[in-house]
């Protein structure tokens, strides 16, 4: 697993995908392998916040979150009511901790907008971590597209691009 700086601490990139149950209260339990990956941010907590584009929920370490609103958000205008909405929007999050059963709690209002019921399935994105109801992500994820050939493209323009 590669390693890259991470706020003066060390953060692994995140890889794998875990399914995991939700309870009655919305807690579900962390995978381990994840929490080890996360063993140097775990004690600062999380943010859970909406997806903006897709119908998941993302997780983000708080030290992550906090570098996305200093490296994005904080560079928009306040003055501009667009940049104001966009400013509201991209903070938008919800403080986590994992309690001492390694159990994370998905805040109502969230379980609810992104129809989080009792299966879900933590997916890595390097630095943050989607959470998919296993139904919603099962359909997006069976959608009709060619997913080789937008691969060669997209990542073959990248390895074009390094060589040059």
């Amino acid at each position: 697993m590669g390693l890259k700086a991470f706020h003066g601490a060390i953060m692994a990139i995140l890889v794998g995908k875990e399914f995991c149950k939700v309870d009655a209260g919305g807690r579900f339990k962390f995978p381990s392998a994840m929490k080890k990956a996360l063993a140097a941010c775990v004690d600062e907590g999380f943010v859970i916040k909406e997806s903006i584009f897709d119908a998941c929920l993302e997780l983000y370490p708080r030290a992550e979150f906090e570098k996305e609103i200093e490296t994005k958000i904080a560079k928009l205008n306040h003055y501009n009511p667009q940049d104001r909405l966009l400013i509201r929007k991209l903070s938008e999050g919800n403080p986590v901790f994992l309690d001492n059963n390694d159990r994370l709690l998905v805040p109502m209002e969230l379980k609810k907008a992104k129809k989080i019921d009792k299966e879900i399935v933590l997916i890595s994105k390097i630095n943050i971590i989607e959470i998919w109801d296993v139904e919603t992500y099962q359909k997006m994820n069976a959608a009709q597209f060619d997913f080789a050939k937008m691969a060669a493209e997209r990542l073959g323009q990248i390895d074009t691009q390094e060589n040059i």
